[in-house]
């Protein structure tokens, strides 16, 4: 249901929502922390760039920074610059009896919607303040690499 796009392009926006407003990385340490491949990680940024999410700073001290607060980035912003949800709005089959989508689909349909409405509700900042355990990721993530 979620893209490993989508999945690498959260990682990175959290891991830039607990910077210091401003703040730059370059994407070798955004990469480091968020166990994301660099060549992966480079083509997601530039995306994310392209939809203002992220500003992007060349230079000896540039790197990559929130183009606004995390407050005023929800889960769909970056969902939508990266791999939108193609939500249902016709019969997948394209039959011209089914003017408005059937059980099936509707169903379907409402439940990506539930999904939208969801991601829109949550910023990035809401994601800093309950989650907790982020701190217990990066741990696992560091021991994970140092038992192989």
């Amino acid at each position: 249901m979620i893209s490993q796009t989508i999945e690498y392009a959260l990682r990175a926006m959290a891991h830039l929502a607990t910077l210091e407003e401003g703040r730059a990385v370059n994407s070798e340490t955004i990469a480091e922390h968020t166990h994301v491949p660099r060549g992966y990680l480079s083509k997601v940024l530039r995306d994310l760039v392209v939809a203002g999410l992220v500003d992007s700073q060349r230079g000896p001290n540039g790197g990559f920074a929130l183009a606004r607060a995390a407050s005023d980035i929800s889960i769909l912003d970056v969902v939508n610059a990266v791999d939108p949800i193609a939500r249902i709005t016709e019969c997948p089959l394209g039959n011209p009896a089914h003017a408005q989508l059937c059980p099936l689909h509707r169903r379907l349909d409402d439940a990506l919607q539930t999904i939208e409405q969801q991601f829109r509700d949550t910023s990035l900042e809401d994601l800093q303040k309950t989650n907790s355990r982020a701190t217990v990721c990066r741990e696992l993530g560091a021991t994970s690499r140092k038992k192989q």
